[in-house]
């Protein structure tokens, strides 16, 4: 399993975090330009990922203002699970990790995980810019 990690600290309270990141529908936000065709609900999201697949998920998962995971509706490319977690940072704040875990063979590691790291750092980097 190859995991990818990106964290963003912000200023704001875990439960603003938590809120925006458990409805799908804001997720739209932290999408870099090559995602298109977006569509979503609060608990799924459609989308296109330019030059490489369309992906369908929905969430899987939610602990409250801790842990939200999402998982392929569809069949996907592989196997994948994106999830955030969010913590109190001790000072008010909100340190945000975002996790996505794929099931890639070596060929599709060395093709995706590059990728897959860009797409973590954007959605942690869009996430701060948003709440701050």
């Amino acid at each position: 399993m190859t995991v990818i990690e990106s964290t963003a600290e912000l200023s704001v309270p875990v439960e603003k975090v938590y809120a925006f990141l458990a409805d799908l529908n804001n997720h739209q936000q932290l999408m870099p330009e090559n995602i298109y065709n977006w569509s979503s609900t609060e608990d799924e999201a459609s989308f296109t990922i330019q030059n490489m697949a369309k992906l369908a998920i929905k969430v899987s998962n939610r602990i409250p203002n801790q842990e939200l995971v999402a998982i392929p509706s569809e069949k996907a490319p592989f196997d994948v699970e994106l999830k955030w977690t969010v913590a109190d940072n001790g000072q008010g704040g909100t340190i945000a990790k975002h996790i996505i875990s794929a099931d890639l063979n070596m060929m599709m590691k060395m093709l995706a995980s590059g990728p897959l790291q860009k797409l973590a750092d954007h959605q942690a980097s869009k996430l701060k810019e948003i709440l701050g």
